[in-house]
């Protein structure tokens, strides 16, 4: 099993710092510590605690309601 490294790990600006209205789903699941299969399920089934938006067919989470799940200020 490989591990992600400190060089090897992606690496997004923090949610406080970020400027864009809204991130793809590798960001979004990266800050909400989940797969981005688990997103695109709460996507598809309109179950999850937050919903995207969907620009010409792909998923565009917004920020504001990322800080908000995950209580950033």
């Amino acid at each position: 099993m490989h591990t992600a490294t400190l060089e090897t790990a992606p690496r997004f600006p923090s949610l406080v710092n970020e400027t864009r209205a809204t991130l793809p789903t590798p960001e979004a699941a990266f800050h909400l510590n989940r797969r981005e299969q688990t997103l695109r399920g709460w996507a598809c089934k309109e179950d999850g605690p937050l919903r995207p938006m969907r620009i010409s067919g792909r998923l565009a989470w917004p920020v504001s309601e990322l800080r908000r799940v995950l209580g950033v200020a």
